[in-house]
């Protein structure tokens, strides 16, 4: 009888569980479509933003920008390592904080690195490693706004400017399709060290007949590319955002299939034990029934 009762109870407690995991894998689906469609539309726009930049840059204006020179050697540096608020989302935390942690220790001795983190998950990861952040934020959740992130981006460009800092890193999770997510650390400054805005289509470069600079290409470059760069890193933010959801989707997919078959197991577990007890007090009655004759 204690057997039957172990299995009800923790039959009920699957139960629960399943419901749960399977509460969090619709939310999570719902949040990763509004996030997929922000992320996805930010993309075409900061794509043509790079290529604004790209195209200005070599239709043989004379006109420059101190963030595409590349400096000639970097001292001091930033590493931006996003992650999530919270957790039960399988690797989607613990890959973006390795490859931080990774970049830190290959930066050691080459070059001053200081540490920024966002996300609880990520800041507890380097706290219990004994590497001290110098910013932390917590504010971002879902749903990243723009309005958000462009004080953090600002705070970059002055730095930059001003030579306080040489580069700027950003480790996080970059969003390719629902099936494709990748962690990777991007340098974002300085601005010419950027992949190209279009990976699968090479960017044209056109002439300088075909510009009409008004009122001049430096005033156009001085605010062309640090917007440029400030969609850039807002585009790092949301796809980190919607990487968090599919990831938390996936995982708690796995978890309330997985709490399905064990409850399933239990059921045939209970079957038998229940069987077996049936079977026994029959024997018991039987035999208790030929005592008496």
């Amino acid at each position: 009888m204690a057997k039957t009762r172990a299995i009800v109870k923790r039959r009920k407690a699957v139960r629960n569980i399943r419901k749960i995991t399977r509460t969090m894998e619709l939310i999570a689906t719902a949040r990763f479509r509004k996030a997929m469609d922000r992320a996805t539309q930010a993309d075409a726009f900061t794509k043509k933003m790079a290529e604004l930049v790209s195209d200005l840059s070599a239709s043989g204006a004379s006109a420059e920008h101190p963030l595409l020179k590349p400096r000639p050697q970097t001292k001091n540096s930033i590493l931006l390592v996003l992650t999530a608020n919270r957790g039960l989302c399988g690797g989607y935390n613990s890959n973006a904080s390795r490859l931080g942690l990774k970049s830190l220790e290959e930066a050691q001795g080459a070059r001053n690195v200081q540490l920024e983190v966002s996300g609880k998950r990520g800041i507890n990861f380097f706290r219990y490693r004994g590497v001290t952040a110098t910013h932390s934020y917590t504010q971002f959740e879902d749903k990243p706004s723009f309005e958000e992130v462009e004080p953090i981006a600002q705070r970059y460009l002055t730095a930059y400017l001003s030579g306080e800092i040489d580069r700027l890193d950003v480790a996080y999770t970059r969003f390719v399709s629902m099936g494709r997510q990748i962690a990777e650390v991007a340098t974002l400054l300085p601005f010419a060290d950027l992949p190209s805005a279009t990976p699968t289509a090479p960017v044209t470069k056109k002439s300088a007949g075909e510009y009409l600079f008004l009122p001049s290409s430096g005033d156009i470059l001085e605010e062309l590319v640090p917007m440029s760069f400030k969609v850039r890193l807002f585009k790092c933010f949301l796809d980190a955002a919607v990487s968090e959801q599919i990831a938390r989707m996936v995982a708690m997919k796995g978890a309330t299939e997985n709490a399905g078959n064990l409850l399933r197991d239990l059921n045939m577990l209970y079957n038998r034990a229940r069987q077996s007890q049936i079977t026994s007090e029959l024997s018991e009655i039987i035999g208790t029934a030929e005592a008496l004759k």
